[in-house]
């Protein structure tokens, strides 16, 4: 049996069921895929519905129903019955644009009566969807959905939610006049089946602007579950590059391919414990210049990061190999006099703003 969260799942019996979009043909990165159906499209050595695949995998949800649309067989002849990564794949295929509920409701003889998690093919993620599945069951809600903070949201829905997550309103892909949340939905639920009853059969029905509006003037229970991790919807060449450079830099957590894999290891190996205060950043170069500046007056050495010597104490900065951040530690016979200069250099360091 496998554990997931607080609850068991019996392997090969009840196993965890998710749905996962994958129909699109992704207009806009047809600069990078060209006919290549959208979920196919390779991110780092693997298509990106196979980092979406491991990703459930991994998370415990092992029986995957795909929906396809565009260039299908594609797809189910790569993946065929998912035993070459360790799940169970079955496919519904649209012959007509269904919308996003359209299209899960078309797998209702794959979910049945089992709360089920519902995610986009072709985003990168490294959520621990296992957590929204207790979240769900525990609250008993209609709907469970995974938010993410985006400080330029004006291609997403916002999610408002009150103090207990519970979701107060939806704003689709506002202008920034009408911007009131800094949190996104990304799509990824965990629906009860039988708010599904509501989808109207073999029709365009949408989740975010038809299903949850619905749900909301009924006053079923929907939830806002603020998620840690990464999250990106790849809709265009741009976002795409992000992704990738995120990927090979570690914001992202992926499984990739061995090519890129050996590539990774070598900037990645364990950094060494020096303990001290962690500095995140945007350009672990571009910061490291700016505190060489500031530390010049002090005769800094540069020759391992930034070391500075004064009477009673000895302070190194350095970036880390493995991630964008700086390392700080302050070593002095004065323990509190060490913990303040380690905090004033990290505020230092943050007012840079790079």
């Amino acid at each position: 049996m496998r554990m997931l969260g607080c609850f068991i799942i019996k392997k090969e019996v009840d196993l965890v069921k998710a749905v996962i979009m994958a129909g699109g043909q992704g207009t806009r990165l047809k600069a990078v895929s060209g006919d290549t159906p959208k979920p196919m499209v390779s991110l780092l050595g693997r298509p990106m519905l196979e980092h979406i695949i491991l990703l459930l995998k991994s998370e415990g949800f092992e029986d995957i129903c795909i929906t396809l649309r565009y260039r299908a067989h594609e797809i189910k002849n790569h993946f065929g019955d998912g035993g070459s990564l360790g799940v169970r794949l079955s496919y519904r295929t649209e012959d007509s644009p269904l919308g996003t509920a359209g299209g899960v409701k078309n797998c209702r003889d794959f979910y049945a009566d089992e709360a089920f998690l519902v995610i986009s093919g072709d985003a990168a993620c490294d959520f621990r969807l296992g957590k929204l599945m207790e979240k769900h069951l525990g609250e008993k809600a209609a709907v469970t959905m995974a938010l993410h903070q985006n400080p330029c949201p004006l291609s997403y829905g916002l999610t408002v939610t009150d103090k207990n997550g519970l979701v107060r309103s939806f704003i689709e892909k506002p202008d920034w006049t009408r911007v009131v949340s800094d949190m996104v939905n990304t799509g990824i639920y965990i629906i009860s089946p039988r708010v599904m009853e509501l989808v109207p059969e073999g029709q365009e029905f949408d989740f975010a602007k038809d299903l949850f509006p619905l749900l909301l003037s009924r006053g079923e229970k929907i939830i806002g579950m603020s998620m840690d991790g990464y999250w990106c919807d790849v809709g265009s060449p741009l976002s795409y590059y992000r992704c990738c450079v995120d990927a090979l830099e570690g914001r992202l957590r992926l499984n990739m391919g061995e090519e890129f894999s050996r590539a990774a290891d070598v900037q990645s190996e364990p950094e060494p414990d020096e303990g001290g205060l962690i500095c995140a950043c945007h350009s672990r170069a571009a910061l490291m210049g700016a505190l060489s500046q500031a530390f010049l007056e002090l005769d800094a050495d540069y020759s391992d990061g930034i070391r500075v010597t004064g009477r009673n104490y000895r302070m190194h900065i350095a970036p880390l190999a493995s991630r964008s951040a700086v390392r700080i530690a302050v070593n002095s016979p004065d323990a509190e006099f060490a913990r303040r200069l380690a905090f004033s250099a990290r505020e230092l360091a943050e007012a840079f703003g790079l």
